[in-house]
């Protein structure tokens, strides 16, 4: 059991013409290009939010940063001092 060969491929449109007729047959492919282009859309949306979110820092990080900028300025006065001494 392969991939469909030509004589499938046939059968089954003729099937789908006799099921939907030749009018609804571009108002359904106009409405399933219309779904893809939604999906793909939606996708990329999510892809760069959470691009977004990966490179932005948490909250702990935040909480962090103003600790760890103090504890700088206090080893350069330290360090300021003792090369005064």
């Amino acid at each position: 059991m392969g991939s469909f060969g030509g004589i499938e491929w046939l059968v089954i449109i003729l099937v789908v013409l006799l099921l939907f007729g030749a009018k609804k047959i571009p108002e359904l492919a106009r409405g399933l290009g219309q779904g893809i282009t939604e999906f793909r859309k939606a996708s990329t949306d999510i892809r760069k939010e959470i691009e977004k979110g990966s490179q932005e820092p948490t909250q702990a990080e935040r909480e962090e940063q103003p600790q760890q900028k103090e504890m700088v300025k206090e080893k350069q006065k330290v360090k300021k001092e003792e090369d005064l001494d």
